[in-house]
């Protein structure tokens, strides 16, 4: 069966700038190539979803301005359905600079716009409660995404909160309205003051943290690592497929996109889910770029 999933989130042209180094305090420097691309986690994720065959209508907002129009087409293109995307006259489409040195370490700078200005009254409400699947990151308003979680769960909707950047808190509100929470490592330990590292002790204490905050499941992504699967009581540790990467960018969005296209109403796939996922990330991270490296439901299969 097809699901019906809506994301809500951000939407950011990248802006990448390859350099030899990061400058020095006062120092003029030539930039060996400069590229532009569609990003933002919430684009990255519901293009993901639709690469695996799935319904895709994405809640957010763009300036009017060229970058807006860019995105809007980037999420046509593959398929996302744009009539809930809004058009803020006040504020640019949100942007991201990246600075990428050549040994491989870059430094992000964000400007969030369009996404920060996203309001209540922005969200569509009929959309969320037609769905089988909301997903949300943090880079929109907080209030927004509790909104839109509380429609959701009153029209038995399923939630997946990605709590990246870890900006605000996991609320026992917010908690109580979302099925799964799945940050990585980073944030993981941002969000429970755990020093996460990767031994089963630590994942179970730090499982536990993020269910007395509310949430019945976690998945915490830990890049080669794979990921650490909580259920209730249940704990179980996925191993990574070992590929040759080359770019993570986007691999987390990848999984997250791959895990609610095939999740079970009941979650009672949830370790099938989280495999399929785990080959949608080891695919796109042996190419380069976010969207461009997002695999198709037909390459997952065949790996």
């Amino acid at each position: 069966m097809t699901k019906n999933i809506v994301v809500l989130g951000s939407l950011n042209v990248d802006n990448i700038m390859k350099m030899p180094r990061m400058p020095l305090v006062g120092e003029t420097m030539a930039l060996t190539e400069v590229t532009t691309a569609p990003g933002g986690k919430g684009a990255n994720q519901a293009v993901a979803a639709s690469r695996q065959g799935a319904n895709v209508s994405f809640i957010g907002a763009v300036g009017n301005d060229a970058n807006g129009q860019f995105m809007r087409a980037t999420l046509l293109t593959n398929g996302v359905n744009v009539d809930a995307v809004s058009t803020n006259s006040d504020v640019p489409t949100g942007s991201a600079y990246i600075m990428l040195q050549e040994s491989g370490a870059n430094t992000i700078l964000i400007h969030g716009g369009a996404n920060q200005a996203l309001t209540i009254e922005d969200i569509n409400k009929a959309l969320i409660a037609q769905a089988d699947v909301l997903i949300a990151q943090f880079e929109v308003p907080f209030e927004v995404i509790l909104a839109a979680f509380k429609i959701a769960k009153k029209n038995n909707v399923q939630t997946i909160l990605n709590p990246a950047p870890a900006v605000y808190e996991l609320t026992p509100e917010l908690m109580a309205v979302t099925d799964i929470v799945l940050p990585n490592e980073t944030e993981a330990q941002l969000l429970t003051g755990i020093n996460v590292i990767n031994d089963e002790g630590v994942l179970n204490r730090v499982s536990d943290a993020l269910q007395a905050k509310g949430v019945q499941r976690s998945i915490i992504t830990l890049g080669e690592a794979g990921s650490f699967i909580a259920d209730g009581q249940k704990r179980w540790w996925v191993q990574p497929e070992k590929v040759d990467a080359q770019d993570t960018t986007a691999a987390g969005d990848t999984f997250i996109g791959t895990l609610a296209s095939g999740i079970a109403p009941d979650f009672s796939n949830l370790d099938d889910a989280v495999q399929r996922a785990n080959i949608a990330s080891a695919i796109a991270v042996t190419r380069p770029g976010a969207i461009p490296s997002i695999p198709t439901d037909k390459e997952v299969d065949n790996y």
